[in-house]
Formats: structure tokens, sequence, C-alpha cells
């Protein structure tokens, strides 16, 4: 009780406090930052960085799993010397946070709650941590992607997180042919390469290029597909949006193998990248930017790299394809947010700069600066965006560095490119598409009545003509297209070490006869591998894991029908 007045306290003294902290105050110091979803490693230049030295005299070394090898060595290696960084940002699924805290790698926040207003506003969320950890009197961990929103309203702005982004001029140029189902993307992609056969760089196109970045329990990229009929992993299971569905990945019939298979064809057929199995995330980045790939599984890749204004007026870039089957996947809403969350470390020096940090990216003006290179914040206002007659608008150089492929930032700003100087952190901590108090709008600026001007380009108005919808999430709303997983308070539990030790070696098998199979030489061999790692992983242990994993999902389905009830009641 004593807590949740304190916190109370806080919310009455947030509508006039106003975030402080004068620079000159403090000596620079450089702090780490463990981000798991980071995709760049090392100090964060550019604006972004310089705004954080501006206002805190610091700055942020990045410490990137995803970039450092994935998996969970670098977080196992750090927690054993006793320190992840300055400030954590981890998932408290699996036991996690708990474990962070038993160790005593996470400060309590309580006492710093008074510089945090913004961040201690979203009580439920923080209630809903505490109840993982012992001690439910110490704050130590504030959830990322909260929201005002319902938990049945998407949390995506225009775009969800996953479908099937192809290169809309070539498949224009095609005539709009049918695709009925996700395996009827092969001929249609192997037209469009045979169209455009390689780039004005001069290199190959191709319709995939893969990487191994995100792979954990899978493959990560042979999930994607599993996600446009409205399936999301849980372990070693992909479990649909509406609880009616849990299938075992390594099933002959799961999505999963479905989407191996439809990689392995596709790589018959010469439209899989063969650098997929050695590049990362940046140069698959760089692949887009110049036009080399032709399909992406998400909007913030393939839009976000190639679709500059100038490819658009021009009539060239990617827009999503309606498939007749397809049942996109949707996260939910979550005012409680997300189990991924930020604290502060226990070994750092200046805790106070950590928490006011901390608060600053749950500001409006942190918010809207935590923009990155496939988000829908537009950076700092007065120079990327501005209000005019009560409303918001992006400036001419916010149209130059957001919607027409960057620019250089003023010398006041640190100079260098846009793009490059972005926040590095990988961090929500409120969804864009909610609404920022300072204005009442969204903090998404493609809900901006003024965007609608810059949107007329050939490429969306060819798209909206013939999809019918202004928007893609128009689109699938009104075809019935898309499957909302309301957004729940539900975080896994630790999981038995035994359970986690048969994981570990279940999931290497996986992982490397996954990318066997795509890459095989006939389908003979695809079928071969598939019966060699059911057999070996069977062997480890996998239907022990299987099983626990069942009890995950079914738990986290009854908390997705209790959320869900919860709204319709509301």
């Amino acid at each position: 009780m004593q807590k949740k007045v304190l916190i109370l306290a806080m919310l009455l003294m947030s509508s006039f406090f106003i975030i402080s902290c004068n620079s000159e105050e403090y000596e620079f110091i450089t702090i780490d930052v463990f981000s798991s979803t980071a995709n760049y490693q090392g100090i964060q230049g550019g604006w972004f960085g310089e705004v954080v030295k501006e206002k805190f005299n610091m700055e942020i070394n990045i410490i990137a799993p995803n970039v450092a090898g994935g998996g969970n060595l670098l977080y196992e290696t750090r927690s054993s010397a006793g320190n992840l960084g300055d400030i954590v940002m981890i998932g408290a699924e699996n036991g996690q946070l708990e474990e962070t805290v038993e160790a005593g790698l996470l400060l309590d926040m309580s006492e710093y709650a008074e510089l945090m207003p913004y961040a201690m506003q979203y009580t439920e969320g923080i209630e809903k941590l505490q109840t993982t950890i012992n001690d439910t009197s110490a704050i130590y961990a504030i959830p990322s992607k909260v929201s005002s929103f319902a938990a049945t309203d998407p949390s995506e702005g225009t775009e969800p997180v996953f479908g099937p982004y192809l290169r809309w001029d070539l498949y224009q140029e095609l005539g709009y042919p049918t695709i009925s189902t996700l395996e009827d993307l092969l001929p249609v992609l192997k037209q469009m390469q045979t169209l455009y056969p390689e780039t004005e760089s001069g290199e190959t196109t191709y319709a995939f290029t893969l990487f191994s970045d995100w792979d954990s329990n899978m493959m990560m990229m042979a999930k994607q597909p599993a996600c446009f009929y409205g399936y999301d992993e849980v372990g070693f299971l992909l479990s649909k949006a509406d609880g009616s569905d849990n299938a075992s990945i390594i099933d002959d019939t799961s999505p999963y193998v479905r989407s191996l298979r439809f990689y392995f064809e596709a790589n018959q057929m010469g439209l899989v990248d063969p650098e997929s199995t050695t590049q990362n995330w940046d140069t698959v980045w760089q692949k887009y930017v110049d036009g080399q790939i032709l399909f992406s599984p998400w909007p913030w890749l393939g839009q976000s790299a190639y679709n500059t204004l100038e490819h658009l007026d021009s009539g060239t870039g990617f827009m999503m394809v309606s498939i007749d089957d397809m049942m996109i996947y949707s996260y939910g809403a979550n005012p409680a947010g997300g189990t991924y969350f930020v604290g502060i470390g226990s070994n750092t020096e200046d805790p106070e700069r950590m928490a006011k940090f901390i608060d600053w990216l749950y500001s409006p003006e942190g918010i809207m600066m935590s923009t990155d290179s496939y988000g829908s914040t537009s950076g700092p206002e007065g120079l990327t965006w501005e209000i005019v007659d009560g409303e918001p608008v992006l400036t001419e150089f916010g149209i130059e560095a957001i919607l027409e492929g960057g620019t250089t930032m003023p010398d006041e700003w640190g100079g260098g490119d846009w793009g490059e100087g972005i926040s590095q952190l990988n961090y929500v901590s409120v969804i864009a598409k909610d609404i920022n108090p300072n204005n009442g709008y969204s903090y998404d600026f493609r809900y901006w009545d003024s965007y609608i001007t810059y949107s007329a380009t050939a490429v969306n108005l060819d798209w909206q003509e013939r999809m019918g919808a202004l928007t893609t999430f128009e689109y699938l709303e009104n075809n019935n297209m898309v499957i909302v997983a309301p957004g729940t308070d539900y975080v896994a539990p630790a999981e038995p070490q035994e359970i986690t030790n048969m994981r570990a070696n279940c999931r290497e098998v996986i992982v490397d006869y996954s990318w066997r199979m795509v890459f095989a030489e006939s389908e003979a061999e695809f079928e071969s591998l598939l019966n060699e790692m059911q057999a070996k992983v069977i062997k480890l242990g996998y239907n022990t894991v299987l099983a626990y994993d069942l009890q995950i999902a079914l738990a986290l389905n009854a908390a997705q029908d209790e959320a869900r009830e919860s709204s319709i009641n509301n």
C-alpha cells in the first residue's frame, strides 16, 4: 500500500514536473547499456548520441547479444561477472527478471521514483513485473511498449509487424496476379526476378535474403511466414493468436516445416540469396537499400530501407500483397506493457542519472527522439517536425530525413547522416500509435493529417486503388485478414534447469538442420534431413520440453481469453 501511495503521489506531481538534468551538474561518463534486442554494438554516435550528451553529459556504449553472436552466452558471461551494465534492457520471460534480481544485478528504483514521473505512471505494468519476483515492495523493472489502448486493439500503427511485402512496381507490371496461398508467391517472385534480374549497381536480385543473427529456439526467418497465418512462437510451439492451435515446430505438417519447404523450393528456383548463411543484419539492410531483394516479411525492413520518396514518386516500392488465405498475426496493445523491460544495473556509479535517463525515454520528448530506421516517431521537434495551426507536421528537413532517404544533420546536432545517428537501443517505451499528451496527436506521424499529402505517391495511389483501402491495416481489417493476440499481463515463469539444458541441446540441432534443409540439394535430401532432425531432438528430450512449452502456451492462451473477455465487457 505504501508503494502505491508513493506512486500515486508521483502521478499527481507529473502534471507539472519537467525533466531537468543540467549536463553541467555532472562529470562526463560513458555508460554501458545491455540491450538484448539492439542490432548495433558500440558507442551510440550521431544526433541521438549528441542529444544524450547534451542532456545528461554522457555517452552510451551499447552491448548487444544479437551482434556478439546471439543467444544467451553474452548475458550469461556478464551475469557471472556480476555486471550486466549501467542500464539493462532484457526480457522478464522464463524467470529472467527474477534471476537478475536474485543475482543482485538490478538496482531497486524505489528510492529514485520521484525522479521518474513519466515512467512511474505505468503502475499496472510495474506491478505486473513485481509479481514475478519475491520482493514486491521494490521496483526493479519498467515494462516496454506500454499503451493506453485496449488489449484487443492492434498495437501496430498503419502497418502490421508481419506481412508479405514485395516490390509493388514489378507485381503491377505482371498484372497483379492472384496469390491464393503462400506457395503461390514463388512463381510470381520468379517472374519478378526475371523482369528485374539485377540492380542499377549491377548486383543480382533475389526474392529472399536470410540471416541468422536472431536465431534462437528455431531458425528465425523460417518462423516469419507462419506469422502470415496467425502464429507466433512459444518455445518449440507455434501458437495461434486465438488459441485454436499450438503446433510442434518439428511436425511434418507444422507451419514451421511448411516455411522450411517454402524456402527450400525458393532456393531450388534461384530465389534465395546464396550469401544468406554468412551475412548479418547490417548486410541484409544494405541489400534492401540497393533494391537487390524483392520480398520482405516485415514492412519495417523492405519499406523502411527502400521506400524513399524518390523511389515512391518514380513508381517503385514495397507494399503488402494479398494472399487469399492469410490471417496476419497482430500483437494486441497492452496497458501493462510487454515483458521486455528496462532497469538500472546494480553496479552503476550514478543511479540518479540513470533514473533520469530512463524517465526521459518515457517522456513525450524521449519517445519522439527514440525513432529508429524503421520507426514511426519523427525525432526532434523544431527540426524534423513542428506544430502548425495546432497540428503536427513534418518540416522540409524532416521530409528529407525520414521520407526521402536521409540527409546531413546540422552541425549543432552533431552533423553526420540522419539515419546513422538514430537511436540504436531498439527500445520502445510507449507504442508509437499512442497519443502525445502535449498536442493530442499520435506519436506516429503516419496518423497525422498532414502525412496524407506526403504519402500521395505513385506507388501508394496505385496500391490504394487496387486494394480499396488507404492503409495496410485498413485493408486487413476490412477483409478479415488480421488476427489480434490480446495483450496480457502473463509472464512465463522460470523453467526448470533440466528443461533449459534439454532446450539448449535441441535448438542447436533444430537451427543447424533448418539451415541445411533450406539449402538441401534435392527434395530427397530435405526429407532425409527432416527425419534426422526429428529423431535427434527426440532423443535429446524434445518431447519433454514440448510438454512444458504446451503448459506455458495454454496459460498464455487463457490469459489472452481473459483479456479478450475483459475488453468486450468494458
